[in-house]
């Protein structure tokens, strides 16, 4: 389906200058896409192009989390927009992380480990298990990746958990993985995860603090559920 061009349209009618006379906050998500692509093709006003873009990915989330190779398959939507779409995205990310200051690497509650990190996973299409490793300050040594999983699930050996831990000597360790459907609530698999490598843990004398799943911009903490 293709649009009449943007500037055929009355412009209190124009996204530009609806934002610049209403404010951003009054204007439609295809509206402030259009205004990111600035430009539609031939056949196709940007308008139609920004919601052909949303009806394909669906939600926000799943827009964000899209790839430039994904974003270019959309008829319309070259690398260059593809590009400017994902800096967006990027931009408000780092927006929400912008208040944080140079203390909050040390973590003293499951809030500050969400507020670090829940920005990072919340869109992620792949569960994606990270360890925090934290010295005896509960502040921040490092962060390692150990697994990228399908959808649904995650395969983690305390071996691979471990091994970072005790090479830097680590005080203790937090786990956090996301889960892409948004619930954050813990799988049975989770919960035996998380009891398994508590064990081995105590056994080598790393305790694991906290595991904290994050779902769309919430997240579950064992620790404070009495899991842990």
């Amino acid at each position: 389906m293709s649009g009449p061009s943007i500037k055929n349209l009355p412009s209190e009618e124009r996204p530009r200058e609806r934002l610049e006379n209403y404010g951003a906050e009054n204007l439609s998500n295809t509206e402030l896409m259009a205004i990111i692509l600035r430009t539609g093709t031939t056949n196709q006003s940007v308008l139609t192009l920004a919601n052909l873009l949303l009806v394909e990915f669906k939600t926000l989330q799943q827009l964000a989390a899209a790839s430039i190779s994904e974003l270019s398959k959309i008829k319309g939507i070259g690398k260059s927009k593809a590009i400017q779409l994902l800096a967006a995205f990027e931009l408000g990310k780092r927006l929400q992380l912008s208040d944080l200051s140079p203390e909050d690497d040390i973590f003293s509650s499951p809030q500050d480990v969400a507020r670090f990190f829940i920005s990072d996973l919340r869109f992620l299409q792949q569960e994606h298990f990270i360890v925090i490793h934290l010295n005896t300050k509960n502040r921040l040594l490092s962060k390692e990746t150990i697994t990228i999983g399908t959808l649904d699930s995650s395969l983690v050996h305390p071996r691979e958990v471990f091994k970072a831990a005790i090479r830097q000597s680590s005080a203790s360790l937090i786990l956090i993985h996301n889960h892409p459907s948004g619930d954050p609530r813990p799988s049975r698999e989770d919960i035996n995860l998380t009891r398994r490598l508590k064990e081995a843990g105590d056994l080598l004398g790393i305790p694991i603090l906290d595991h904290l799943i994050i779902g769309n911009n919430k997240y579950f903490s064992m620790k404070e559920e009495g899991m842990l």
